[in-house]
């Protein structure tokens, strides 16, 4: 669960479009290839699976998700946003699982 300003900071993965008419990431000049996955390009963007992953602040098990604080199962039972730990939903009369 993310309340709509996080929403924003999910990652998204920079594909190319598969039609080239109107497509958002072509490019014309010879600054890079067509169709080249951006992500890969670059070493800053590069994921260490190590040290980038936070522990959740209830349940102390690791997050997987990059600017999160609490987990999925965490949030969901108590009705919080993942990365800021704003109250989302009342779950005082939802019967919930997980």
């Amino acid at each position: 669960m993310v309340c709509e300003k996080c929403e924003k900071k999910l990652t998204t993965i920079e594909a190319p479009d598969k039609w080239k008419d109107g497509a958002r990431n072509t490019t014309s000049s010879d600054k890079g290839k067509i169709g080249a996955n951006k992500l890969l390009k670059g070493k800053k963007n590069k994921m260490n699976p190590y040290d980038t992953f936070r522990k959740c602040k209830i349940c102390k098990c690791k997050v997987h998700q990059k600017h999160a604080h609490y987990c999925q199962g965490c949030a969901y039972k108590i009705g919080i946003c993942a990365m800021c730990g704003k109250q989302i939903i009342d779950t005082k009369d939802l019967k919930q699982t997980s």
